[in-house]
């Protein structure tokens, strides 16, 4: 299995040499530092530790991903961030799983086991915020949706579609994961005081992560834009009849709020139903890809063992 090693980088001179000695050392020697036009000596001494320097066309993460997975070819690409916050050592358990067969998308969790200080309270708190808004609309059991830890199978990263160009890159991957019927997984990981000065602004950013969370639903479940705003007129309708039953007690009518209400509790409860069949139809189209992938990795391993 090739195994390709990314990392991000930009203005990273004080951690990018240890992160690619730490790899080097257990072995990794291909390495790919796609660089976000550097001030400092990150690319200097990136090259210096022997790893393979492009510099992004564009600017942000996200847009620095979605460029080194066009040129990348590998099996697997393990995804690590420049700032040393990460162990190298831990990449074995995030390939032990695809290795296994079990995997083709290998989340590093950092929140259970994380050094004092890696973390702000404000930042924890944000991350436990962001994690909890995703498995509320999403459904899926994933508690560390923004590390920067990840390995993916070629044919993970050369399906999903990239869009986001900043810090939301993370989320739209675990998205795009799920939303074409990968399998997904995470595991703990490490995760130290980063070195360096942080280029994450927690409101911005995190305001920014929260509307990915929910722009992305309509790749994932659609049908989840119509409960919300099917339960918001049905939730509206309701309180604006008891007002129209409570004034009709007090002998006022109001013929033109019950028409009113009428109409929001019933179009609530048809967009209600158009959210069901959609959801229904695109979980049926996710479980046919799933098991269309399934059938094609059996393929291959009777070809193989017929070789």
């Amino acid at each position: 299995m090739k195994v390709r090693i990314l990392i991000p980088a930009l203005n990273e001179e004080e951690s990018i040499g240890d992160v690619i000695d730490g790899f080097r050392k257990l072995g990794y020697d291909n390495i790919l530092v796609i660089d976000g036009h550097s001030t400092d000596r990150t690319r200097e001494i990136a090259r210096e530790k022997g790893a393979e320097v492009v510099v992004q066309s564009g600017k942000g993460k996200g847009q620095a991903v979605r460029e080194a997975f066009e040129i990348l070819d590998d099996d697997v690409v393990v995804m690590i961030d420049a700032d040393g916050t990460y162990m190298p050592e831990d990449v074995e358990l995030l390939l032990e799983p695809i290795r296994r067969g079990v995997a083709d998308h290998v989340v590093g969790n950092r929140l259970v086991n994380f050094e004092k200080g890696a973390f702000t309270r404000l930042n924890l708190l944000g991350n436990r915020i962001i994690n909890f808004i995703f498995r509320f609309f999403y459904g899926v059991d994933l508690h560390d949706i923004l590390s920067g830890y990840r390995a993916l199978t070629k044919e993970v990263y050369k399906t999903v579609e990239l869009q986001k160009s900043g810090f939301e890159v993370e989320t739209e991957l675990t998205v795009e994961t799920i939303a074409n019927g990968f399998r997904m997984l995470e595991v703990p990981v490490r995760y130290r005081r980063r070195a360096g000065r942080t280029k994450l602004r927690p409101f911005s950013d995190g305001y920014r992560i929260i509307s990915t969370i929910y722009s992305l639903l309509g790749r994932y479940s659609p049908g989840r834009y119509f409960y919300l705003l099917g339960t918001i007129m049905v939730a509206l309708g309701f309180v604006g009849g008891l007002y129209v039953v409570y004034e009709w007690f007090r002998r006022v009518s109001h013929f033109l709020l019950v028409n009113l209400v009428t109409m929001l509790i019933v179009s609530g409860l048809l967009i209600i139903a158009v959210g069901l069949l959609s959801d229904s139809l695109f979980r049926i189209n996710v479980q046919l890809k799933r098991e269309l992938r399934e059938i094609r990795r059996r393929l291959e391993e009777i070809e193989r063992k017929g070789d």
